[in-house]
């Protein structure tokens, strides 16, 4: 049979600890309808995935997309492609193994493929952004934790069971701090916004020095990048310190995998020069010598707003179209 159309849509869902942002979102990237309702809104995995689905299926009704909708991708922490499943995330109201893909599917007959967030952001990247003609990268996004993603010759890669590129849960620090996940001394609980926020109380507590990072009560990452490009001092060291620790652990991570480039998004990365240049300087310092000045450090010019939305966009495309009503 010759087929004269095609589905020229898809759903983006991108969900987050605060809130959940679902958009249409056509072939060539163009977001078409877009909302979102707090994540938080829902203890109970079945009633958000009931919730979910109505907003998706007002959506479709509402943008007159009924029928339209090829499939749905769907970003969220500690997502596993190759199960479809939420599983053990930390930060979820939700706990254990959550079979997300097939909650969707099953309410709104609609193919549906999910994976976190660095994942969908390095889809994202290579189809629309800054690693785009690029083969062999790392999407590395730093916020609220540290993860990241390997492309491969031109393709994602997952490893056995779906878990490649945890750079955040590697330790540097044996006896070091202690982590969300249990364990002490990762990465994440130093690079991440909370391990940053503790750096800053270290460095204020070791000197005698004036900062303005003393008289503030709420101190947030991107305060003290605020606070650095004033000249203060401290804050400057709390930014080198975090640097010097992305950068080891990222020259251990290229010395495996020999990269092209890192490609960095997420809140923290904001602190530009004050963040990637000491860690571009370790990173040099410590990577294997054949590779040294030959990985680019560079930062993503998507949005921040609508780069994993895109991401799960493409995911959306990738999987096998499957609908009730064809």
């Amino acid at each position: 049979m010759i087929e004269t159309s095609m589905k020229e849509k898809v759903f983006g869902v991108q969900i987050s600890i605060e809130r959940t942002i679902y958009a249409i979102i056509d072939i060539r990237g163009n977001i078409l309808a877009r909302e979102e309702f707090p994540t938080t809104d829902y203890d109970n995995v079945n009633d958000y995935a009931s919730g979910l689905c109505e907003r998706l299926l007002e959506m479709m009704l509402a943008n007159d997309a009924l029928g339209a909708i090829r499939s749905i991708g769907i970003s969220a922490p500690n997502s596993n492609t190759q199960t479809g499943c939420i599983e053990n995330a930390v930060n979820l109201p939700w706990k254990g193994i959550i079979p997300l893909s097939a909650m969707i599917r099953d309410r709104l007959g609609l193919a549906v493929a999910i994976g976190n967030k660095p994942h969908l952001r390095s889809l994202a990247e290579h189809e629309f952004g800054a690693a785009h003609g690029l083969k062999d990268f790392v999407l590395i996004s730093l916020g609220h934790g540290l993860g990241s993603f390997i492309y491969s010759d031109s393709f994602p890669f997952m490893g056995a069971d779906g878990f490649a590129g945890e750079i955040g849960h590697t330790c540097c620090d044996i006896n070091g701090r202690l982590c969300n996940c249990g364990k002490r001394g990762c990465v994440e609980a130093y690079v991440a916004a909370k391990g940053i926020l503790q750096t800053a109380r270290e460095v204020m507590e070791e000197s005698i020095e004036p900062s303005m990072m003393r008289s503030l009560s709420n101190l947030k990452p991107k305060t003290i990048t605020a606070l650095c490009e004033q000249g203060d001092e401290l804050a400057i060291e709390v930014m080198r310190r975090t640097g010097c620790y992305l950068g080891w652990s990222l020259a251990n991570y290229a010395s495996v995998i020999d990269p092209e480039a890192f490609i960095f998004t997420g809140g923290v990365t904001r602190a530009g020069k004050w963040l990637l240049e000491p860690a571009e300087e370790i990173f040099n310092k410590y990577v294997f010598h054949n590779i040294r000045n030959k990985v680019r450090f560079i930062m993503s010019g998507l949005d921040e707003n609508v780069g994993e939305i895109l991401g799960a966009s493409v995911l959306a495309w990738s999987v096998k179209e499957y609908s009730l009503f064809k």
